[in-house]
């Protein structure tokens, strides 16, 4: 063996060694995929999992668990209301190019106990860390109002979490975090995104993918609103004027 073919295997040895004694992490999901019928209310999705040390041992001072579940990116416009003369109407709108359709964050502490800034907004770690990718050409205050609207509105339709003491951390070696699905949820492929923190640095980190879609009669439904639009569309006038002349006759025949 050549002296530089040796120190290719050496150089190679040490970085393995060096990359076993890194802690891994071992997630999964209680259920890849989550199906949405007529009678879906919601669930609560279970993200859990292992650390695995080097020489199985945990250390005396438990690292912490960051989970991150996101939905797919889509682009959003949202509009600002004001009432004028009696009246409530768009005043005012601004563009995102880009912010996630879910969004929920749980962690062992909160987040600004594990991480700086610098590194929360790295890694997208809580919703004031997200980035939402303005489209552009309005003033910094006009864009940092709607993004606290997007914030505001999202949250409330339960479409933005967090839970700052959501994960449960056993003997310093297994976790679990429990986060909430709405009934409203949008459907596409999401990734749960699981961090390992120490002393304000990521550790390790690991992703799993879930699926959320529609299955039954609101499958058909939806496949056939992007697949035929235009079919849909006049058959939805259609029975929309159906029903109201239907309303009309029995409204006519009772009075």
């Amino acid at each position: 063996m050549s002296r530089r073919t040796a120190s290719l295997a050496l150089a190679a040895s040490s970085l393995l060694l060096v990359a076993t004694t890194k802690p891994v992490l071992v997630p999964d999901i209680s259920s890849r995929s989550v199906e949405i019928r007529y009678s879906f209310t919601g669930a609560q999705l279970l993200l859990f999992g292992a650390i695995l040390y080097p020489r199985g041992r945990a250390p005396e001072r438990p690292a912490d668990i960051v989970v991150v579940l996101r939905g797919p990116v889509q682009p959003i416009v949202l509009r600002e209301k004001q009432k004028l003369a009696g009246i409530w109407m768009n005043a005012d709108s601004n563009r995102f190019r880009s912010a996630p359709s879910f969004y929920a964050v749980a962690s062992s502490r909160p987040i600004n106990q594990l991480v700086d800034e610098r590194t929360a907004a790295i890694y997208e770690l809580g919703l004031q860390n997200l980035q939402l990718s303005p489209g552009g050409g309005a003033l910094p205050e006009k864009e940092r109002r709607f993004e606290a609207g997007l914030l505001d509105l999202r949250r409330r339709q339960g479409l933005y979490a967090e839970y700052p003491s959501g994960v449960e951390i056993n003997a310093g070696v297994l976790y679990r975090a429990t986060i909430s699905i709405p009934s409203q949820v949008p459907v596409g492929s999401y990734t749960a995104e699981t961090f390992l923190i120490d002393r304000g640095r990521v550790l390790a980190a690991a992703t799993r993918e879930i699926e959320i879609d529609k299955s039954g009669f609101e499958r058909f439904v939806a496949l056939a609103a992007r697949r035929h639009a235009f079919l849909y569309g006049l058959i939805s006038v259609i029975l929309s004027l159906g029903l109201g002349y239907a309303a009309g006759v029995m409204f006519r025949r009772r009075f």
